[in-house]
């Protein structure tokens, strides 16, 4: 049956944009094109006419129904976290779902240079933050800036202007997370992993995806 046209609604939410909608999708469909639509032909979350907020705004207003995004969700119990992509938006931003692994998480990173927005879809995450190591300095154990656990529909926002961090998944089960990222730097030019007794990093040149579109690859 095709969505019909809602009347009054709040202008700047989900529910507004679906409004515009007469197709067959889901929410979740419907929040990857309230993104992209969000992000029009800019380049990206830094570009002058686009909203951090809005775009969180959006994030926030969707309620995690695994129904919705389960096609995209693949999980692999022998890594820390897989990287499914679901949308490369205007072409210079890219969505992906990440599955966590039980009692596993990424190693610190930073983000290349790009700006990610990240809501839980299912489960908690554990984020721990660390200053960004100066260049020149002596080797040391970073310094934790904050830590904090997200659970589902929770959404946060980081990049490199707020250190690097590192995400876990503490629990027994896996754990689903949505990340906007913009631009999609890390998917093509990779990242910086850092050693959390040393401060020293290494660049990781492949970051690519698990899967592509529900396809694993």
């Amino acid at each position: 049956m095709a969505v019909g046209i809602v009347q009054s609604v709040r202008p700047g939410t989900l529910a507004a944009f679906e409004c515009s909608l007469h197709v067959d999708m889901n929410r979740f469909d419907r929040l990857v094109l309230a993104l992209k639509d969000a992000l029009g032909p800019s380049s990206g979350l830094t570009s002058d006419d686009v909203d951090v907020e809005f775009l969180t705004k959006l994030m926030k207003d969707y309620k995690s129904d695994e129904r919705e995004w389960a096609k995209f969700a693949m999980g692999d119990a022998s890594r820390g976290y897989t990287r499914n992509l679901v949308d490369e938006g205007n072409g210079k931003s890219n969505l992906l779902v990440l599955v966590w692994s039980p009692g596993k998480g990424s190693p610190i990173h930073d983000h290349g240079k790009a700006h990610c927005l990240m809501k839980i879809l299912r489960g908690d995450l554990t984020e721990t933050r660390y200053a960004f190591p100066e260049a020149g300095e002596e080797e040391k154990p970073m310094k934790v800036i904050s830590e904090k656990v997200y659970k589902e529909n929770q959404v946060a926002y980081m990049a490199d202007e707020l250190g690097v961090h590192r995400v876990w998944n503490r629990g027994s089960d896996f754990a689903v997370s949505l990340h906007l990222y913009t631009p999609p730097n890390v998917a093509k030019g990779g990242c910086h992993i850092f050693n959390e007794e040393t401060g020293k990093k290494s660049h990781i040149k492949n970051c690519g995806y698990y899967s592509a579109y529900g396809k694993k690859l």
